[in-house]
C-alpha cells in the first residue's frame, strides 16, 4: 500500500509556480503517474495540514533530448496543481 509520502514525488519550484502561489493560492507538485485526484488531495491535506479546495492534474509528455551522439527522450511525468482554501498556505514553499 502506498503512503501519502509516496504519492507526492516533489514540489515544483519554478517561476510559474511562484506566480500561481502568489496570485491564486495554487501549489504545483510532481506526483506518481497513476495517482488519482482524491489520493493527491488526501496526501496534501495530511502532509501539510491544510484544506484543499480542488486538484487539477496533467500529464507532461516526453521531450526529445540529445546528448553528444545519443538521441533519446525524457520520461513523461504527472503534474498536479493543488488549490488551497482561502487563508491556508504551505510554509515549505515560502521564501523560495
Amino acid at each position: 500500500m502506498r503512503t501519502e509520502y509516496d504519492i507526492i514525488v516533489r514540489p515544483l519550484i519554478t517561476e510559474k509556480a511562484a506566480i500561481a502561489r502568489d496570485e491564486g493560492n495554487a501549489y504545483l507538485f510532481e506526483v506518481l503517474m497513476d495517482a488519482t485526484k482524491a489520493e493527491i488531495r488526501r496526501a496534501v491535506e495530511k502532509i501539510f495540514d491544510v484544506k484543499v479546495e480542488s486538484v487539477r492534474t496533467m500529464i507532461m509528455p516526453k521531450k526529445p533530448k540529445i546528448s553528444r551522439a545519443r538521441k533519446g527522450y525524457t520520461s513523461p511525468w504527472k503534474k498536479a496543481v493543488v488549490y488551497l482554501k482561502e487563508g491556508d498556505t504551505i510554509d515549505i514553499m515560502e521564501g523560495v
